[in-house]
């Protein structure tokens, strides 16, 4: 066979030459823009002649402060295409935190959103390898900024040659991109990307039995593009020829909402957090949803309740899928088999709430020690992974034998597999909850009481007990039309069919808001915090 590398480059040339007129729809801070991808094929060349004069070379880091728009996607094929690294910015960290991950990266030239300036500004004099910076705003004038030097993203484009060549002779095991974990503990972990694994991950996303990612598709990620590389749509899109629309910056429900009518979108990718602020926008007023053929839902655990809202009141499709930055990050997605589709509703439910199937291309198993857990639903281990989009080491990070052991990646995630092979992630390993010798999923008492009508958020974790070693503890934020009616017992007495009495959360906090992490996840760390003395001072 022919030894043609696979390279993140050929993925545009694809639409440029057979897509042409096909549509980027992108919303920035002044409006809505529409761009083919002639135009945009002619832009992102452009721009990676504009950063060769700008003395970019092969291998050289170039980051990302950006939401998603046209910009962030030219700027995800300049720079692997002439052979520099793709460094998206989790804009959401911690100053300290995007300090060091600039740093440890070693970036050359950061991109930076006009509205994030300030954030930049912050942190520019611990900076110690940003020999530019490149500001991307629709003003003819840069903003005022403290940065230097600084350029201008649309001069820097005039300047360039449109007809300037992705390089031809790219390792395919070369890096193209790379991307920090949020890190719960101490500093984010790097992970990269290789052109090879992201062409294969691109391939995976366009399978029937995955996402099927098609020509015929309107693709919207509103997972960020700082967050995985919004789990590799915008490559898989481009390559496939879908029309893509970018939600851009500050975005609300109503706005994703208003997008999915007018656009007609027909696939979608977001937190649960993302989709429980839109089904509520739904409840609350009128859009046309029809033409969505699914919702890609990944980053934590979908609440059952939420998935039958979307599917049985809305008619909509929901598809559960779990990844990790590790994974690039497509690992596993919940679609039912041709024998299960005349099965009982309520059964589809069940099978569909869990993470799913194993991805063709990778492997896996699910330890309990040394030994691997039996298939039946019930048995619960650390899932494993590997396969040729799964990093095998962190970025010049001490970490790696924590995590990446024979071959295996180690997810910290626990998991039962069912006898169809469905993989169910019962908790991370460091939120299980253990109770008088005993363990408690956190994710299965979320997704009870998720479904009680006036339930907008909830999450639990365990708190320290003097007695029973941990116990669990449910924060819950009401819907704002049931503030005030609804009393903790209630909600206890609504859970407490399904549970044995142990499980049964001790306590049932009110919350006004749970606090999330950059990804827009539960920040379950913060929570044990503020309520680890709390069994103590009772």
């Amino acid at each position: 066979m022919m030894q043609v590398p696979l390279t993140v480059g050929s993925l545009l040339e694809r639409a440029e030459t057979f897509f042409p007129k096909k549509e980027v729809v992108s919303r920035t801070l002044s409006g809505i823009h529409r761009f083919t991808y002639k135009e945009i094929g002619r832009r992102t060349r452009r721009l990676a002649s504009a950063l060769d004069t700008l003395g970019v070379k092969r291998g050289d880091r170039v980051g990302t402060l950006a939401w998603n728009h046209h910009r962030h996607l030219e700027i995800y094929f300049a720079a692997p295409g002439m052979g520099a690294v793709l460094h998206t910015i989790n804009l959401r960290l911690s100053p300290e935190h995007i300090s060091y991950i600039i740093n440890h990266a070693e970036d050359q030239v950061l991109f930076v959103d006009e509205d994030i300036l300030p954030l930049v500004e912050k942190v520019k004099d611990s900076l110690t390898t940003v020999k530019a910076y490149i500001i991307m705003t629709d003003q003819d004038k840069l903003p005022a900024t403290t940065l230097e030097p600084v350029y201008s993203y649309e001069r820097l484009l005039e300047a360039g040659d449109p007809e300037q060549s992705f390089l031809q002779d790219i390792n395919e095991n070369d890096p193209a991109g790379m991307c920090y974990t949020s890190a719960t503990t101490g500093n984010p972990k790097g992970v990269v990307y290789s052109h090879r694994g992201i062409v294969l991950h691109s391939y995976a996303l366009g399978l029937a039995d995955t996402t099927a990612l098609s020509e015929k598709d309107i693709c919207m990620p509103v997972v960020p593009m700082f967050h995985v590389n919004a789990w590799g749509m915008p490559f898989a899109a481009t390559w496939f020829g879908s029309k893509q629309v970018l939600p851009g910056p500050m975005f609300t429900p109503k706005l994703l909402a208003q997008l999915i009518e007018n656009e007609k979108v027909t696939v979608t990718a977001g937190v649960p957090t993302i989709w429980l602020g839109l089904l509520n926008e739904l409840e609350q007023n009128h859009y046309d949803t029809s033409s969505l053929r699914s919702i890609l839902c990944g980053g934590s655990a979908a609440p059952m309740a939420m998935i039958k809202a979307f599917e049985q009141k809305y008619n909509i499709p929901f598809l559960h899928a779990y990844g990790m930055t590790e994974t690039t990050p497509l690992a596993t997605i919940s679609t039912l088999k041709s024998y299960q589709e005349d099965i009982d509703e309520e059964e589809k439910l069940n099978i569909r709430s869990k993470q799913g199937l194993l991805v063709p291309g990778l492997q896996m198993k699910v330890i309990a020690g040394d030994n691997e857990v039996k298939w039946d639903g019930k048995e619960m281990g650390e899932l494993l992974i590997k396969g040729p989009w799964i990093a095998d080491e962190y970025y010049k990070d001490e970490r790696t034998s924590e995590s990446f052991k024979d071959g295996w990646l180690y997810t910290g995630d626990v998991a039962t597999v069912d006898e169809e092979g469905n993989v169910k992630l019962v908790d991370r390993t460091k939120d299980l909850i253990k109770s008088g010798g005993e363990w408690i999923s956190s994710v299965d008492l979320e997704n009870a009481l998720m479904a009680h009508e006036a339930v907008f958020e909830a999450t639990v974790v365990g708190v320290p007990h003097p007695q029973w070693q941990e116990r669990p503890i449910a924060c819950i934020v009401l819907k704002d039309a049931f503030k005030g009616k609804v009393e903790k017992q209630e909600i206890l007495d609504f859970i407490a069919p399904q549970f044995a009495k142990w499980w049964m959360p001790d306590e049932i906090l009110f919350l006004d808001e749970i606090p999330k992490t950059s990804v827009g996840k539960f920040l379950k760390r913060e929570l044990r915090s503020r309520l680890k003395d709390y069994f103590f001072e009772i």
